[in-house]
């Protein structure tokens, strides 16, 4: 995929489950659900729009999967957000697994692209640190429904 600028926002996590348990994480709206949208249409396939929706902020998006391997990397693109969002997931030895985003594709000028890196950066570390909770405690933190408790910032 192309990016308009160079600007690449990169977050990633450890998790302490096997790759496939955590690749299902992101591809089963049943487990999504449990640490960042609240709805979806369906499972992340490959050539799928899938629609998510965070229901307390009244907004939501459509995605695209671009690409698809198996508990290796899934690649989205937004219909409402001119960027690209990687997930790789990195099998290791001991049975953990590392998840890696990287988010591109910001607008050319810096002081809108800025902004809007600081605030992609926050919130796929968010959506991590609710991934590490979930499927190792089996605790639902609520990190992105409770970031703005009166509702989505614009």
């Amino acid at each position: 995929m192309e990016k308009s600028n160079s600007i690449v926002v990169k977050t990633q996590m450890l998790i302490r489950r096997p790759v496939a348990q955590v690749f299902e994480a992101f591809v089963d709206p049943q487990i999504t659900t449990k640490f960042w949208i609240t709805l979806s249409s369906g499972r992340l396939e490959l050539g799928k729009k899938v629609h998510w929706d965070w229901e307390m902020f009244g907004v939501g998006d459509d995605l695209t999967v671009k690409e698809f391997e198996e508990n290796k990397r899934i690649l989205v693109e937004w219909d409402n957000d001119p960027t690209t969002v990687e997930w790789r997931f990195e099998s290791r030895e001991d049975g953990t697994t590392l998840v890696k985003i990287s988010n591109w594709g910001f607008p050319d000028n810096c002081d809108e692209a800025l902004p809007l890196a600081i605030d992609s950066k926050g919130g796929y570390a968010m959506v991590l640190a609710g991934l590490k909770a979930w499927l190792e405690h089996g605790i639902e933190l609520n990190l992105v429904r409770d970031q703005f408790p009166e509702g989505c910032l614009k």
